[in-house]
């Protein structure tokens, strides 16, 4: 009696333990898609992923995507290395140092071209007026850290000429406007934020310091790569229908980026001016100043070759 009161029981918790299960995979896909979470910054340079959210409400024919927003990039970063986001907007070398550490990503287009700038007080007219001044970059691991050094570099200056401090990107324009900093180099909006609100001006532009220079890329895991080839290419071509569209400016543009970031549509004007989302494909010349460069700055000691990063197997069959 007592073995068929066990056996009962046992069968009991086998059934909830699979109808739990079953409730919790049927949770997960959306009207029976699956749902692909994508990582991002409300910045400028994340512009593709807004259009095309705003297009399509995140439904598409064969997947859902969820932009999950994240406030800071170690915050992105973290949660992109344990796999609770698939994807993200992100800058290059924080994709490359996570990939250098045996996080297995994947770069598979561009989040823009140009659209970086050096911002600094008005009373700084030249380079070499930052000598000795406090210069803020948003992360040790990016391009605008990498554009400073060039612009020193290319004046005859050191690095270390400059106090260099990494700040959170909205905090800039107002540290800039009391003083606190003499310039900064940093994602969009924020260059443009400075000088619409008149307290700096643009000292360089990235494409005079180092042109084609590569910023945010889009990667994903590549084990969700290999299990969704199918959804991944499908991803980059709705991705780089909406570079395009967003190059086009338009009302549409506005709203997209709207529900995506707390902008002026007069900075929003002057940010988009200097940025570009079309032709997305990451190049191997340009990839490998940007890790020579790397190298050059001591920032890693394996940064990855282009052929372990990028994957050009999806945009390559859309353009």
């Amino acid at each position: 009696m007592r073995k068929k009161r066990n056996w009962v029981v046992s069968m009991m918790i086998a059934f909830v333990v699979i109808f739990v299960s079953a409730c919790g995979q049927s949770a997960h896909p959306v009207m029976g898609k699956p749902t692909i979470k994508i990582g991002y910054l409300p910045i400028t340079h994340a512009g593709p992923l807004f259009m095309d959210a705003h297009l399509h409400g995140g439904e598409y024919e064969n997947y859902h995507i969820e932009l999950v927003k994240f406030n800071s990039w170690p915050d992105l970063m973290d949660a992109l290395n344990t796999g609770r986001v698939d994807g993200a907007s992100v800058l290059i070398q924080l994709a490359m140092k996570a990939k250098e550490k045996g996080i297995d990503l994947k770069a598979l287009a561009l989040g823009h071209k140009d659209g970086n700038v050096l911002i600094s007080s008005k009373e700084i007219e030249h380079t070499h007026d930052l000598v000795g001044e406090t210069f803020a970059i948003p992360h040790k691991y990016s391009t605008h850290n990498q554009l400073l050094y060039e612009t020193l570099k290319n004046e005859g200056l050191s690095y270390e000429d400059v106090n260099i401090v990494e700040m959170p990107p909205a905090e800039m324009p107002a540290a800039l406007a009391g003083n606190r900093i003499a310039g900064y180099v940093v994602a969009e909006p924020f260059g443009a934020l400075g000088v619409k609100m008149e307290t700096g001006h643009v000292l360089h532009h990235s494409e005079d310091i180092w042109p084609n220079s590569y910023c945010c890329v889009l990667v994903l895991r590549n084990d969700f790569i290999r299990n969704n080839e199918t959804v991944t290419q499908e991803i980059v071509a709705q991705y780089l229908h909406a570079g395009e569209l967003t190059s086009q400016k338009g009302e549409v543009v506005y709203e997209a980026f709207e529900q995506y970031m707390k902008v002026d549509r007069d900075v929003l004007d002057l940010s988009l001016e200097w940025t570009s989302f079309e032709d997305l494909r990451i190049e191997k010349e340009e990839y490998d100043k940007l890790r020579d460069l790397v190298l050059e700055m001591r920032l890693m000691e394996n940064p990855p070759s282009y052929e372990e990063f990028v994957d050009n197997t999806f945009i390559d069959k859309v353009m």
